[in-house]
């Protein structure tokens, strides 16, 4: 019996109808992987404001991987364990929790290279890398001077720089204290250079940029014909610092700023610049070790564009731009003033010109104006709604996401006409052509990350799960293949062929080379050592028991410190390690790797610990005790795994 549509909407609400080329297309069969079959591409995503970075496979939208990034992760144990802490210190202390939005993938010849990917902390401004040899955050560093750090991190074209500005301008420099009302005297944006080692991946800020106070939204790098400049985003050209809703909307253009960093460092060479005061933390993980280490520092160089002229220049677009994006070619610049009903493209042969020529309309704060026209190479016209963010296929075709109308719209670069449009479900942010920022992009498939998933899945409360949709663009017409939900809140994404990762990721650490100083890479190198009122177990992990699992000989109040060395040379085996009453997480140990979980028992007793990853049949006999005595008591210190001691009748 059909039910009419009103009677069904009491029960569970009328869903949008499903696009036609869904229903009837072959959708299914493009996104299914067969058992024992690879993805094609690795899609990471952002976590936004869980902190992390996630890792799916396109086109099965399958997750394969949390990230943790900036913010600890119970899971295993990363800002819990001893080895992991330094990573999330700062020169606030040690922080938690970050925001991250951005990720960014390391590139050669503006193709990605499969080395690295990087993500930003928007709260306390700093930048991870992480190593894609171990899908582990290798390095993080502050980034002082720095109020909110969305706009990041993006890499130039050979990976020499990643670069961040600044959302929220703020005052720099020895005085912080100043009137939020000076807001147009004292305070500042800045634009960070961190330059990235081409073998090991170190990153150092080589310098900064201070900027006119506005914020700064998405960038890109230059590339080919461009390649030595960067281009951002920036609104709030009306300085405001209050209800930015109103006050910065109130001109009809604000501005892309263009970037010319070669100059930047042709002025570094000749000595120019300053040294400033500026704390700020540098966190390392040491892959031999397996253990990070924080480093404070205490100054930046600092490059004032007013006076060293040449290296920004202004560029009007429609107001509140949220997208800024470079084509593959490097010629073309796209805008996306999200309060705009049309898409202003850029030609980087006309800047070039207009600077050239002076072609200027003013300034801003001390920095040229290039005019609009000048600098203009075309406008799509009513496009949609809303425009935020352009990505582009290996067609010289481009991609927008519309907030407003919820909508994905391809459109040709050079013809500037639109070709296509598809609806989103719903109201979209960001979305990812993989290689879309690069020279080189695959043309096969675009993502939309969604706000809103109200009738997509089961209901789960009133807190629904993030939305990630998956479309074909290998032909004329774009069709949406699958809906899959994503961990956290999906901003920006980018993927990269699995065939430029997977040969190249570790299987094992090896055991001969773990160089912790705690690791005991042999049963026979197990141990417990007293230091005072420190407790060092020595302990090794194997299928299917851990050595020592008893434990005598601790008091209440001591530091007791689990090194636990994961004996095994398989790859898939980790073990992990949980103590009764331990205060901070468990901690997950891969083979031929050493971590330790810290642990201060506050009262008397005997307590267990166990593995807490499935290892093996006899996971669950993986186990032991350690016995606590009060303070100051004489118990001795020893411990054996194996060993059957006399039963012992009293209770001392």
């Amino acid at each position: 019996m059909l039910i009419p549509c009103a009677l069904w909407l009491a029960v569970a609400g009328c869903k949008p109808q499903t696009p036609a080329q869904v229903a009837t297309g072959d959708a299914a069969a493009k996104v299914y992987v067969a058992p024992g079959k690879y993805d094609e591409f690795y899609n990471f995503v952002s976590g936004g404001f869980n902190g992390q970075m996630t890792v799916y496979g396109i086109p099965s939208g399958r997750l394969f991987k949390t990230i943790p990034v900036f913010s600890t992760f119970p899971e295993n144990g990363y800002g819990y364990s001893e080895e992991s802490k330094p990573m999330l210190n700062t020169s606030h202390g040690f922080i938690p929790w970050d925001d991250l939005h951005h990720p960014a993938l390391s590139t050669t010849n503006g193709e990605h290279d499969g080395r690295w990917a990087f993500g930003n902390a928007n709260n306390t401004p700093r930048v991870a890398r992480i190593d894609l040899k171990t899908f582990t955050t290798a390095e993080i560093i502050e980034l002082p001077n720095s109020g909110g750090n969305h706009s990041s991190p993006f890499i130039t074209e050979n990976t020499e720089y990643v670069v961040a500005g600044t959302r929220f301008s703020v005052p720099v420099g020895d005085n912080a204290d100043v009137p939020i009302s000076s807001y147009k005297k004292n305070f500042r944006g800045t634009i960070s250079f961190i330059k990235v080692d081409p073998s090991s991946g170190r990153l150092s800020i080589n310098f900064q940029l201070v900027t006119p106070a506005v914020d700064f939204d998405l960038a890109r790098a230059g590339k080919g014909p461009s390649h030595g400049w960067f281009f951002f985003s920036c609104y709030n050209t009306e300085r405001a610092y209050t209800l930015l809703e109103v006050n910065a909307t109130q001109k009809d253009k604000d501005f892309i700023m263009a970037v010319n960093w070669k100059k930047a460092e042709e002025y570094i060479a000749q000595g120019q610049g300053k040294k400033v005061k500026a704390r700020y933390a540098h966190n390392v993980m040491d892959e031999k070790t397996h253990m990070a280490t924080s480093e404070i520092l205490n100054e930046v160089l600092e490059l004032d564009p007013v006076q060293l002229k040449d290296v920004v220049y202004f560029i009007p677009c429609p107001k509140s731009p949220h997208g800024c994006d470079t084509d593959p070619t490097g010629e073309y610049i796209v805008a996306s003033g999200k309060l705009a009903a049309l898409i202003p493209v850029f030609s980087f042969t006309k800047i070039q010109q207009a600077i050239a020529a002076k072609d200027f309309e003013g300034d801003f704060a001390g920095i040229p104006v290039i005019k609009y026209e000048s600098a203009l190479y075309g406008e799509v016209k009513k496009p949609g709604l809303g425009p935020l963010h352009t990505e582009f296929d290996d067609k010289g075709n481009a991609y927008t996401s519309f907030f407003v109308s919820s909508e994905i719209v391809k459109w040709n670069v050079k013809s500037l006409e639109v070709l296509d449009r598809v609806p989103t479900y719903y109201s979209i942010g960001h979305l990812c052509v993989p290689g879309g920022p690069t020279r080189k992009p695959h043309g096969k498939y675009v993502i939309a990350y969604n706000k809103i998933t109200k009738d997509r899945y089961l209901p789960t409360g009133p807190e629904l799960t993030q939305s990630a949709q998956l479309y074909s663009i290998d032909g004329d017409k774009m069709q949406l293949l699958l809906d899959f939900p994503t961990v956290g809140e999906p901003h920006y994404a980018e993927a990269i062929p699995a065939s430029l990762v997977m040969p190249n990721s570790t299987k094992i650490y090896r055991i001969e080379e773990n160089q912790h100083p705690y690791a005991a890479k042999g049963e026979k190198e197990a141990k417990v050592e007293r230091k005072g009122n420190e407790i060092h177990i020595y302990m090794t992990a194997i299928r299917s028991h851990l050595t020592p699992d008893n434990i005598e000989g601790v008091r209440v109040g001591d530091d007791v410190y689990f090194h636990v060395t994961n004996l095994e040379q398989d790859w898939d085996v980790p073990h992990g390690l949980a103590v009764k009453g331990a205060a901070n997480a468990e901690i997950l140990i891969m083979p031929g790797e050493t971590q330790t979980l810290k642990w201060k028992p506050l009262t008397s007793g005997v307590f267990p610990f166990y593995c807490t990853d499935f290892c093996s049949a006899l996971h669950q006999e993986m186990q032991g005790y350690i016995r606590v005595s009060p303070a100051g008591s004489n118990v001795p210190l020893k411990f054996s795994t194996g060993k059957v001691e006399p039963e012992t009748t009293t209770g001392k």
